[in-house]
């Protein structure tokens, strides 16, 4: 074999390595809990920020309705007037920004850009967002008859689900 033959061989088993090698952290990296607690802790910091408010003082639901769903923010604190008027604030201009086509704030909370939401963009004629106050916050109620939008919105709202670990279930219930 020839010099030259070896130096390919060689630099073909070093990318061989290094390709393996970036696929184990990778996969370490997914199964690591302390990186996953670092992943949800970034993200909380970019959403208190984007949001106004406090992620530890409140909780997030995101709802899989037949029709749509619904993004809903409530203050632990009953007495936590200011979490509640900070959370109102928010999804008051969530539910414009969206109707706009705007997706900004989810994409600045998890430094990407969320499944679902390109479609949203594009159809955002064919989706209704009404704003809701409820007791502790608000609620922004996701409507839409286009199958396209609905799959879309079915999307992003599985993924809010699934980053926030809320718990929330993934299928869709019928709409109220």
């Amino acid at each position: 074999m020839s010099k030259k033959s070896y130096v390919g061989v060689g630099l073909l088993a070093a990318a061989i390595l290094l390709t393996a090698g970036l696929i184990i952290y990778g996969q370490q990296q997914q199964n690591d809990p302390k990186s996953a607690q670092r992943k949800m802790d970034q993200m909380n910091e970019r959403g208190d920020h984007a949001m106004g408010f406090d992620h530890m003082k409140t909780t997030h639901h995101f709802i899989v309705t037949s029709q749509g769903g619904s993004i809903q923010v409530e203050a632990n604190d009953e007495n936590d007037k200011m979490s509640r008027d900070q959370i109102r604030m928010h999804l008051r201009r969530i539910a414009m920004m969206f109707s706009e086509g705007n997706f900004e704030a989810p994409m600045l909370v998890h430094d990407e850009t969320p499944p679902g939401t390109e479609v949203m963009r594009q159809l955002k004629n064919e989706i209704s967002y009404q704003y809701q106050e409820i007791e502790r916050g608000a609620s922004v109620w996701i409507s839409t008859k286009n199958p396209d939008a609905l799959a879309a919105v079915h999307e992003f709202l599985r993924y809010q689900i699934k980053e926030h670990k809320t718990g929330d279930s993934l299928e869709a219930k019928p709409s109220p």
